[in-house]
């Protein structure tokens, strides 16, 4: 399969909210539970512009396989962003988050951030393996964290120092 990066354009959200309702649908380990609108996708798009990488993988058909982003974030130093990712459900394992990751690092790198962090719920085994694999190192855990309907989770926080080559 042939995947293509590049950043959204406004023809996009629809199909980026698609594929993320679809992981919270089946029940996907994501921290997000309630399905996302393309207008919403939008607006987290516009709330960073200029301080953020979004990034969209897309197959030889022009189909939405996966997208990233990375943002600022309150918790965070001015010199790290948060990161997420989302994979098409049944695509993981297709080299698409690693197509992802290639870009946003990139892009980051321009903007001149010096880390990324990803946070991943401890029952994310698949994200936890796909962070550590892109050499993220966890530096903190957060033990019984309540998810908006009540479910209690722990969460990781990865860091990914950049120009670490």
């Amino acid at each position: 399969m042939v995947i293509t990066v590049r950043p959204p354009e406004p023809a996009d959200f629809s199909h980026m909210s698609d594929l993320l309702n679809e992981i919270i649908s089946v029940g996907g380990t994501t921290a997000h539970q309630n399905p996302v609108s393309a207008d919403t996708l939008q607006e987290w798009y516009a709330k960073f512009e200029g301080q953020s990488s979004w990034q969209i993988a897309l197959d030889s058909n022009g189909q939405i396989m996966g997208f990233q982003f990375a943002e600022p974030h309150a918790n965070l130093p001015d010199d790290a962003l948060d990161i997420s990712s989302f994979v098409r459900v049944g695509a993981v394992k297709m080299g698409i988050g690693s197509k992802l990751f290639d870009a946003t690092k990139k892009a980051v790198e321009r903007l001149g951030f010096n880390w990324l962090n990803a946070t991943i719920r401890g029952d994310n085994t698949g994200g936890l393996a796909y962070y550590t694999s892109r050499g993220f190192q966890t530096w903190t855990t957060d033990e019984n964290v309540p998810l908006p309907d009540g479910t209690i989770v722990t969460k990781i926080s990865k860091r990914f120092d950049l120009n670490q080559t």
